[in-house]
């Protein structure tokens, strides 16, 4: 889409519909591959002003002990205190601080909190489309994506490897797949 506002009729409240959300990430690992996970348990809402962005806003939380690599020592690493110590820290979130047109969709700025640290992220999101569900939801999609530095959140175990480098990359990339249900004027 090469507008950068959606239609005025999309202005109003929403929620994430985690079963048709995906929010991800992939990171480097042994220096040659990638790993990639999701979490499965979250929950999100936000209102969207399509004639004023800046109006708009977001804010999301995730269950970190429900991070998913397709690997079970993998995971029950992640969970541990190497990385994001989730018996302390159960949740990470993500609080909107400013929202502004970009072609063919929005650039969200935000506080990401991981591990008990806040620090600003932007993410850059495509607006996907609009849609009327057969149970006459209105969904509005959009993807993006953005890449951080865990230590910054002091999410910094690591190992060298035999031949140099270290097993875990750094940036991570943050994925999010996005279908938000609009609330119904009632509720």
């Amino acid at each position: 889409m090469s507008t950068t506002a959606l239609p005025r009729t999309l202005t109003g409240s929403y929620v994430i519909d985690p079963t048709h959300s995906r929010i991800g990430f992939v990171a480097r690992h042994a220096m040659i591959t990638k790993v990639r996970g999701s979490f499965n348990e979250f929950e999100g809402s936000g209102y969207l002003d399509a004639e004023n962005p800046a109006a708009s806003k977001v804010e999301l939380t995730i269950e970190a002990a429900s991070i998913d690599t397709r690997n079970a020592d993998r995971d029950a690493h992640l969970r541990s205190n190497d990385f994001f110590d989730m018996e302390t820290y159960p949740q990470i979130s993500f609080v909107s601080t400013g929202v502004e047109a970009i072609d063919g969709g929005y650039r969200v700025t935000g506080d990401l909190t991981i591990k008990g640290v806040t620090k600003p992220v932007t993410v850059d999101f495509e607006y996907t489309g609009t849609a009327v569900d057969p149970y006459d939801n209105t969904r509005v999609g959009f993807e993006g994506s953005t890449t951080v530095n865990r230590k910054d959140w002091g999410v910094s175990w690591n190992a060298p490897l035999e031949a140099g480098g270290l097993l875990v990359g750094e940036k991570v990339v943050l994925e999010f797949e996005v279908s938000a249900i609009r609330k119904s004027d009632a509720a």
